[in-house]
């Protein structure tokens, strides 16, 4: 399961190995001021949409990159079970890859309501 840091600025996302494989990415990392909105996804197997490189296992759990042909280019992590913080950002303020990360974690209205807190 992914982690979420906040800290100095940044957002932190470290990967675990089956995620690493799935998204191509051991560790993602883009500075605070590039989130536009931070929210939990109660939800989260609903927020992934387009075309997908990665896992998709129905009802249980969405790993890798949605959006690749077109619209939100999304970096996604999810279970069923577990709330995830979705993140919408500046695509050019975070580096160009992304417009969403979605991400499932145990505490995800702390971290939520942590860059929320900055964003506003």
């Amino acid at each position: 399961m992914a982690t979420v840091m906040v800290n100095e600025g940044l957002v932190t996302i470290v990967f675990g190995p089956w995620e690493r494989f799935l998204t191509g990415h051991g560790r993602y990392t883009f500075p605070l001021a590039s989130v536009r909105e931070a929210r939990v996804a109660g939800e989260p197997l609903r927020v992934p949409r387009g075309a997908r490189k990665g896992l998709s296992v129905a009802g249980h759990v969405k790993i890798g990159v949605w959006g690749l042909f077109g619209g939100r280019r999304q970096l996604v992590s999810v279970t069923r079970d577990t709330p995830a913080v979705h993140l919408l950002l500046d695509r050019a303020g975070a580096g160009g890859e992304f417009d969403e990360v979605v991400v499932s974690v145990p505490d995800a209205g702390r971290v939520a309501a942590a860059v929320q807190a900055v964003v506003t």
